[in-house]
């Protein structure tokens, strides 16, 4: 029961978080956040930065370095669950983090890693428990 609360109101947040009106969304400082992620808040969020294959990954890895990439994301109390180089398309980061930080690491890509890298962003919630024991529940009888 505390489970599905907590996945309705990340949920709720998330959902609130993508509605967010054209005068929020155009502010130009992000709040920096320092809220943990907890399982009562946490999302996931995928982002495929995929690479700009015109130019050398030494010359992409300059621009992300100057951009100052490396040393903004992931920002403080972010956590990465995974991050992998996908050949042919670039990278793919998972992180999880509170619903209310969600813009401040969007702001983050945004104005580091655009140009090396075009990105995609998934948000997503944690299902693994709930998955399992509908399968543990159909293979028991």
């Amino acid at each position: 029961m505390k489970s599905s609360r907590g996945l309705l109101t990340a949920a709720a947040l998330l959902a609130g978080a993508l509605t967010l009106n054209s005068t929020t969304i155009a502010q130009t400082t992000p709040p920096q956040g320092n809220a943990a992620a907890t399982a009562d808040n946490a999302v996931l969020l995928t982002v495929f930065f995929k690479h700009d294959q015109s130019r050398p990954l030494n010359e992409l890895n300059a621009q992300l370095e100057k951009q100052g990439y490396y040393k903004s994301f992931p920002p403080p109390g972010v956590e990465v669950v995974s991050w992998y180089v996908m050949m042919g398309i670039g990278q793919v980061i998972t992180v999880r983090l509170p619903a209310s930080r969600l813009r401040e690491v969007n702001r983050i890509i945004e104005d580091t890693a655009w140009g090396p890298y075009r990105t995609e962003f998934y948000p997503t919630y944690d299902y693994k428990a709930v998955g399992m024991a509908q399968h543990e529940k159909a293979t028991s009888n």
